[in-house]
């Protein structure tokens, strides 16, 4: 194996733990509130 084999094998491992991550933070019941009240934003009315 040469370098560039194993910086792209390290690449998309890295890639593929960043993607995980992202995904268990938008799944956590710690973000949810957030999330829906931001789902509802564009349901809101002016204040105007």
């Amino acid at each position: 194996m040469d370098i560039i084999t194993t910086l792209r094998i390290v690449a998309t491992l890295a890639s593929f733990a960043i993607f995980i991550g992202i995904w268990l933070w938008a799944w956590s019941r710690r973000n949810k509130q957030a999330f829906e009240e931001a789902a509802r934003l564009p349901f809101e009315e002016d204040p105007a």
